[in-house]
């Protein structure tokens, strides 16, 4: 009964395209990408989702708010949850808005950091969880949240070859869901339900042979 945790943004959440910044909506338990992989992986499989939309990896947010800081939340998810087989995190897109300056190579130790917290919070009771950190796609300054993001397609674009070398150094696996997943042409960040179908399967077949191993 392998138990999997999805820590993420507004993308696990299942945030809907946007056209502007009152028309939010979710995507259903079964549409999500989140779903998608529980479906997927079968029976006796239990997927976790803990997505919170506007969620840096270790960044205090000064407009959305300190608690939007991907470090803040996840020792007290971990307590909730344990014990977990695997531990799936998808951050870093929150991260390329403009506001806060950030280099690629800080929003990839960011999520080291966020790795190497999990790695020590294990209590021994528990097996430690296998690791596997997802590189979101890259992103796009189109639509009402292009100026948020403003340059953050460049950044975006840079960030797998560094969430690369972070999942090998913290003995993490890696995927890149660039390849399987395109943010929206509605407001350039997250996905629509094509695409989150598309990720819980690509996911899921990564998932099976990682803990298959």
């Amino acid at each position: 009964m392998p138990t999997v945790l999805c820590y993420g943004d507004s993308n696990t959440w299942g945030a809907a395209p946007m056209k502007d910044r009152d028309s939010i909506m979710r995507f259903g338990p079964a549409e999500r990408w989140p779903g998608v992989l529980r479906a997927t992986l079968g029976k006796g499989w239990t997927v976790i989702e803990e997505g919170l939309p506007g969620r840096t990896t270790v960044f205090d947010d000064p407009v959305e708010g300190e608690h939007k800081n991907g470090r803040r939340h996840l020792l007290a998810c971990l307590e909730s949850h344990w014990p977990l087989d695997l531990f799936v995190l998808m951050l870093g897109t929150n991260d390329t808005k403009s506001r806060f300056g950030l280099t690629p190579d800080d929003i990839a130790e960011g999520a080291a950091a966020l790795l190497a917290l999990v790695k020590a919070s294990v209590p021994p009771w528990c097996k430690a969880p296998r690791l596997l950190l997802v590189c979101p796609p890259v992103i796009k300054s189109v639509g009402w949240l292009g100026p948020i993001f403003a340059g953050g397609g460049e950044r975006s674009r840079r960030l797998a070859p560094l969430y690369r070398s972070v999942a090998q150094r913290t003995g993490a696996s890696f995927f890149d869901a660039g390849p399987v997943v395109t943010s929206c042409d509605e407001d350039g960040v997250h996905f629509g339900l094509e695409g989150h179908h598309a990720l819980g399967v690509g996911l899921a077949a990564e998932i099976k042979n990682l803990l298959a191993g």
